[in-house]
């Protein structure tokens, strides 16, 4: 078993560390959904954890329908992400309809190269995620992190055993609500071999004045949670 740790500080990185995650997933702005990582960050991780990372290809916010000023960002932030060494990407691209985007998938994989590339939660949109799953096998993808188009990964479980049973070479990576208390119920039902998750606690480091105030929501990763995770999904 595997456990993917997603993380936007280097302080959670190193507590994702702390708690024995086998990956790091770094990204910016988690409460969105991930962006694309500050490249310092990603530098960090990878020089000094020393562990594997994936990093976030997502340049806003909002859909996954993107135009070709975002797609040349996206290809430039790859070939960053390849000069730090990280292990893979990560990334998604629909149409307007919902539906898998071939062409930018495709030319993003041609920029990958030799790095991991996974399909992000866009999944979870897509009208057909049986069909999908071998739509990203012959597109080039190595694991598709979903929910099973629920709003958890344990109420998605009948769906993410369905993808498991469905890919030949395709990962399916289990993430969405995930903690100690649900995990081994996660991978007992779904049969992953990989599962993803903040382990996240409020901060408690906002500042305010008045009705004034920053980052009163920012969450890190929480070392015990982690190990707490590993625990659930190594017992037998």
């Amino acid at each position: 078993m595997l456990l993917e740790i997603c993380i936007d500080s280097f302080q959670s990185a190193a507590a994702a560390k702390a708690g024995g995650a086998d990956r790091l997933e770094v990204c910016s702005s988690l409460a969105a959904g991930g962006t694309t990582p500050s490249y310092a960050l990603v530098e960090q991780c990878v020089v000094d954890l020393k562990m594997p990372v994936m990093m976030m290809i997502r340049p806003h916010d909002g859909g996954f329908v993107y135009d070709e000023a975002d797609v040349e960002t996206m290809k430039r932030d790859i070939e960053i992400a390849k000069s730090i060494g990280v292990q893979g990407i990560v990334l998604g691209a629909l149409t307007s309809e919902r539906m898998i985007d071939h062409e930018t998938c495709g030319r993003l994989i041609d920029a990958a190269a030799a790095l991991e590339v996974t399909f992000h939660r866009a999944f979870d949109l897509v009208p057909n995620p049986l069909a999908a799953v071998e739509e990203l096998e012959t597109l080039g993808f190595h694991r598709v992190l979903t929910s099973g188009q629920q709003r958890t990964a344990l109420a998605g479980a009948e769906l993410i055993a369905g993808l498991t049973e469905r890919a030949a070479s395709l990962c399916i990576l289990a993430g969405g609500g995930v903690n100690a208390d649900n995990a081994r119920q996660l991978v007992e039902r779904t049969g992953v071999q990989e599962v993803h998750g903040s382990a996240s606690v409020l901060a408690n480091d906002g500042q305010s004045l008045g009705n004034v105030s920053f980052g009163t929501q920012r969450r890190v990763t929480n070392a015990a949670q982690v190990r707490a995770i590993q625990t659930a999904i190594a017992s037998p």
